[in-house]
């Protein structure tokens, strides 16, 4: 016979397990929305700002030493400027085979997606030779994100840095547009350095005087010919796209970054093709200078990068005079604030875009030359929330840390080996311009570029070792900081340091580091992590550290 007791007993005990069901249910709902971006304070062992190809592989190389990892982006891109339109791995001018671990991963990820859809790409991975590695941001954008995923980390976009907040010498949170975040570690992957700036570390920006480090490629650099053109007006001013009139002493240093300028994703495919946009009240008077160097035979345009697609990476012209760069554009860009680093990106958009339009229109410009330029538009199938324009400006150069060990030209020319090594480096000393002077005699010329530095009867630059100290600051400034991208160096220094690949591989690095002391008991300063246990984990992640 049924017990009626026994029945109403149940119900209310299956009653009791539902509403805990709930209850437990509305919570992690509430937990999960304020981890997805509310504002409340969201802790991890690891916090990564700025997701820089350094950036990502520090967030996946933390991870993978199993420590929790939040990776934070100031905007709504991921990847910087390996999914923003830079589509030529410049590893071609370095010695390959020391380009391992994280950059040789995904890099064979991308020749999987690609295989994977049926499509054979003109050079192999598993081959370190010098072939053009190319690819398109929108295959780059998912082997990032799937490398992301798997390993774990927590991605936050638009989380824009307000302070460093600090005990001492230790950073204990870090304020943003939206939300709070704590760790154990904080790794600065930032183009700018701005998390290393916030916390009172030391830093610098511009170029050194030649006597300071003792480098023969610093200070004011002169390899390109002087523009026998006209760089005045007929009231006597500058042109426009003239920076100074007078370059300095040769000797000395100043505030002068190297060009910034973006990496356009085009094509001549009808199918693919979209228009480039008209640009908004261009003046044909800006451009003037550019006329009389095409008047007097001088070549316009931009380097063009074949790549998957059909489609072109197009690039600033080292060895041109006037090309995609907009030379003094970037100098305020890493000390602005998030307004006004808007406007300067809206600056090069529209110089791009006025660029592209004088090429294409005007009458001084060779027939030939429109022509080519003309067949060029954007992809359809590329950053079509940004209009299909790229979104990731590329800050070749930002603030530097003052840090443990400075590295300079010595150090990638003489003296290339070091105790404690976190990369085997090898791209070329190569500097963009800095300045556009106008002289009064006649001559018009840009200043700062250094043609690369390479090894002789090679495509490659000099191979040495960047050692851990380079990505410490002092001790007394900041105890548990990273700083793989604004690194302790000269401006020499950045200037082979500067590419893609070697700061993928300093950001594993410096994930390694920052999850090894993240770990440690008791509390451990980066300074004082055993290099030997360093070096031990780079191996294991796949790196190599000795010098060919």
């Amino acid at each position: 016979m049924i017990n009626r007791q026994e029945i109403l007993e149940s119900l209310r005990n299956s009653l009791h397990h539902v509403l805990i069901f709930v209850a437990i249910s509305a919570t992690a709902v509430c937990q999960q929305s304020v981890t997805a971006g509310g504002d409340g304070d969201i802790s991890a062992d690891v916090v990564v700002y700025g997701s820089t190809p350094a950036g990502y592989c520090a967030a996946v190389a933390a991870a993978r030493e199993g420590v929790d990892v939040v990776l934070l982006e100031p905007t709504d891109h991921i990847g910087g400027l390996n999914t923003g339109g830079l589509s030529h791995s410049d590893s071609n001018q370095c010695d390959r085979n020391t380009l391992m671990g994280l950059f040789d991963e995904w890099h064979r990820r991308i020749e999987k997606d690609y295989a994977s859809r049926g499509i054979s790409l003109h050079y192999k991975v598993s081959e370190k030779n010098h072939a053009v590695w190319t690819y398109e941001p929108h295959v780059a954008t998912r082997v990032t994100e799937q490398m992301l995923d798997e390993a774990g980390v927590r991605v936050f976009t638009e989380k824009y840095l307000h302070s460093a907040h600090k005990d001492g010498a230790r950073i204990t949170r870090i304020v943003t547009s939206d939300g709070s975040f704590h760790a154990n570690v904080f790794v600065d992957a930032t183009y700018e350095g701005d998390l290393m700036a916030a916390s009172g570390v030391s830093w610098t920006i511009g170029r050194e005087g030649r006597d300071e480090c003792g480098e023969s490629y610093a200070g004011k650099q002169f390899p390109k010919s002087k523009m026998r053109i006209n760089g005045f007006d007929d009231q006597g001013n500058p042109l426009p796209l003239v920076t100074t009139t007078d370059a300095g002493p040769a000797e000395d240093g100043d505030k002068n970054v190297m060009v910034y300028s973006f990496r356009l994703c085009l094509t001549e495919d009808p199918e693919n093709r979209v228009p480039f946009p008209k640009p908004a009240n261009y003046d044909p008077a800006r451009f003037e200078i550019m006329r009389r160097f095409a008047k007097s035979g001088g070549r316009l345009g931009f380097d063009l990068y074949p790549m998957p697609g059909n489609k072109f990476d197009g690039n600033n012209s080292i060895g041109g005079q006037f090309s995609l760069g907009l030379v003094g554009g970037g100098n305020a860009w890493c000390e602005a604030n998030e307004a006004e680093r808007k406007e300067i990106w809206e600056a090069h958009k529209q110089y791009t875009l006025e660029l592209y339009y004088f090429l294409t229109t005007d009458s001084a410009v060779p027939e030939a030359v429109r022509q080519r330029y003309a067949m060029l538009g954007l992809c359809k199938d590329e950053f079509a929330a940004y209009g299909h324009f790229s979104p990731a400006l590329y800050v070749r150069e930002g603030r530097r840390m003052r840090g443990m060990y400075v590295l300079s030209q010595k150090d990638i020319l003489d003296e290339p080996e070091k105790d404690d090594p976190i990369i085997v480096s090898s791209f070329p000393i190569d500097s963009h311009d800095c300045q556009r002077v106008a002289s009064k005699d006649g001559y018009v010329i840009n200043e700062g570029t250094i043609f690369p530095v390479r090894m002789k009867d090679t495509k490659q630059g000099y191979p040495y070792h960047v050692p851990y100290r380079s990505i410490l600051p002092k001790p007394a400034e900041c105890t548990n900081l990273l700083v793989p991208v604004s690194l302790s160096c000269t401006h020499v220094g950045i200037s082979s340091i500067r590419v893609e690949p070697t700061w993928m591989i300093l950001g594993q690095s410096a994930g390694v580091a920052a999850a090894l002391t993240a770990k440690a008991e008791p509390r451990l300063p980066v300074q004082e992590l055993s290099y030997p246990q360093l070096r031990e984990r780079l191996l294991a992640q796949g790196q190599v550290l000795d010098l060919p």
